[in-house]
């Protein structure tokens, strides 16, 4: 049950079996537990870091195990510093893609660059997307940062999903949170997962993006505008950032059947995003196109947070979000 907040399963099992015998020493942990005293004492070290195991008072040399209720603050305290490092890091692989994708938005037609090819027209996007998915033989991951998925999309895409999952290909999308709010779009993800599909959704997604087999990847040449064309990428060193992009926005995205959980700062995962957003300058447009939602939305979201901080001008929101340790102070 532990493990999720950092401790592996012996070191749990340590732990538990300390509280129900404080008097227990090495050997009578590892005949109890029925693991060598070797691992024993790596778990011992192990929970001697995280702060759950001390020095007893009482008795010299001995280990005592903290109560579980300041074991489980230390713990949540741990592991949500390390989310927060984790969205410091997934915004920092954004950029990253951003600037990878900016450098080949402008390629032309003649254009020789090696692993990459240009699609002009979105019907050539999509004689190539049906292509590369039917050839797809492990997985397939993508980002589709449309705010809701129309009743005509979804019946055009299920023949060819199902078809992928019937033969045991991987599928992963990552869809923005605004989708939550449309029944059909729900509907059709619990589809995909009762075919054995997965999908989270995140707050928000920096482009359209489908990767086939680690080895493929398809973006649009202008994020606002799929019907210009896209470039396939096939180069290593741009997949295995791609691939890094999507993992690292994974593990942060929540699965669609969980309700997005509040930060320490009260604020949803959304209006976190938009938070950082507002702060870096962005229109209500473009923190719309960013989170999925519309720009009317993203502008009631920027003035719920702006009441929230008591600012005046968006600047000042900025400005008031770092004081309260709602954004990370920025050189």
């Amino acid at each position: 049950m532990l493990t999720e907040l950092g401790l592996n399963v012996t070191a749990e099992a340590v732990y538990r079996c300390m509280l129900s015998h404080p008097k227990a020493g090495v050997a009578v942990l590892a005949e109890t537990i029925g693991v060598p005293e070797g691992e024993i004492r790596d778990a011992l070290d192990e929970l001697s870091g995280l702060a759950l195991v001390r020095p007893s008072a009482e008795h010299e040399g001995r280990l005592r195990a903290v109560s579980p209720d300041i074991g489980m603050e230390i713990l949540m305290a741990r592991r949500q510093a390390d989310l927060a490092a984790q969205q410091l890091r997934l915004e920092a692989s954004r950029a990253a893609a951003a600037q990878l994708i900016s450098e080949y938005a402008e390629l032309t037609p003649a254009a020789s660059t090696p692993g990459v090819e240009q699609l002009i027209g979105l019907d050539a996007v999509r004689d190539r997307l049906v292509t590369l998915t039917r050839e797809v033989a492990e997985e397939v991951m993508a980002f589709s940062p449309e705010p809701v998925l129309t009743e005509a999309a979804i019946a055009a895409s299920r023949p060819l999903n199902e078809e992928l999952l019937g033969r045991g290909v991987r599928m992963r999308t990552i869809y923005p949170d605004s989708v939550r709010n449309s029944r059909h779009s729900v509907e059709h993800a619990n589809w995909l997962a009762g075919l054995g599909g997965q999908v989270r959704t995140a707050p928000s997604l920096p482009t359209r993006m489908v990767i086939v087999d680690r080895s493929t990847a398809v973006i649009p040449v202008a994020s606002d505008n799929t019907a210009e064309g896209a470039v396939v990428l096939t180069g290593h060193g741009m997949l295995t950032a791609l691939c890094a992009l999507f993992e690292t926005t994974w593990a942060t995205a929540q699965p669609l059947a969980e309700v997005p959980v509040c930060g320490p700062n009260g604020l949803t995962p959304q209006q976190a995003a938009a938070l950082s957003l507002l702060a870096e300058g962005h229109t209500d447009e473009a923190i719309g196109k960013r989170l999925g939602v519309s720009p009317r939305t993203a502008r009631r979201i920027a003035n719920d947070l702006m009441e929230r901080l008591g600012a005046r001008s968006r600047f000042q929101a900025g400005v008031r979000a770092v004081q309260e340790g709602w954004l990370p102070a920025r050189a």
